[in-house]
């Protein structure tokens, strides 16, 4: 009985799996030509993300940075239907082109089809963060989808301008808050760990080095290079920086008044 439920149970994931395949592969091998504009552009708003003055103004923007650079940007939006294939020989796609594909059917927003040139300048960490950036609900609902579609590329054009980046420029309020409280975490630890442990001792270096890969990793990895590496601004790395140091002396009086304190009275004993 349990062997011919566990065979059902197998039957029914692969069948649903098999159906994922077989339903997602006519969108993957979709090829529309008749969705294409007869006139070239660089813009093809099949689900009306833009404005009209958006999609002119991005039109030319895209085409004038073409004309400067080498470097090749096209935008599609779609819903429902896509040119699929067919966009490869109207655009003449190649390996100096990024494709930045807009669908809100999905949970982010934005996809891209990235050429082996960019990789060059920007890892595929860089793309994954764009996504997650610029693409998600919450960026789209504070921002609207052009407002995530526009920036998105502005940040590559800007990258590009540069020579490349590592991680996508700019610091988010909800990733500074991160690096933040993960700061204020490493304080903490540090001042706990930097209590004397005797009368003797100001600070008790021996801890506070042996713990010295946790708060160091809380404090530097996630409090300050994510800083550092995405914003020239010294405003959030000075907050971080107090962050760190008022909760390093605020554990340090508390693990003197308490745990220090508690030690020392049962030494005395």
């Amino acid at each position: 009985m349990r062997s011919n439920r566990r065979i059902k149970v197998f039957s029914t994931i692969f069948g649903f799996l098999f159906s994922l395949i077989i339903f997602s592969e006519p969108a993957i091998a979709a090829n529309n030509p008749d969705l294409l504009p007869k006139i070239q552009t660089p813009v093809i708003d099949l689900a009306r993300t833009l404005s009209e003055i958006q999609r002119k103004d991005l039109e030319k923007s895209l085409n004038d940075y073409e004309k400067e650079s080498g470097w090749k940007i096209r935008f599609l939006s779609q819903y429902e239907k896509t040119p699929g294939l067919a966009l490869k020989e109207y655009w003449g796609l190649d390996e100096r082109s990024l494709l930045v594909i807009a669908d809100p059917r999905g949970g982010n927003l934005l996809n891209f089809n990235v050429g082996d040139a960019y990789f060059a300048l920007m890892p595929r960490i860089f793309w994954v963060e764009l996504q997650t950036r610029f693409g998600n609900q919450f960026y789209v609902r504070d921002h609207g989808e052009d407002g995530s579609i526009l920036d998105a590329i502005s940040s590559v054009k800007a990258c590009l301008d540069i020579g490349g980046c590592e991680v996508v420029p700019g610091l988010p309020r909800e990733q500074w808050i991160w690096t933040l409280l993960t700061s204020l975490l490493g304080g903490l630890i540090a001042g706990f760990a930097a209590a004397p442990r005797s009368e003797e001792q100001l600070i008790a270096w021996g801890w506070l080095l042996l713990v010295s890969p946790l708060w160091i990793i809380l404090f530097g990895v996630f409090g300050i290079a994510p800083v550092i590496t995405r914003t020239n601004e010294v405003l959030p790395l000075l907050r971080n920086g107090v962050g760190f140091l008022g909760t390093g002396f605020l554990g340090y009086l508390i693990a003197q008044k308490t745990i220090i304190k508690d030690i020392n009275s049962k030494k005395q004993e």
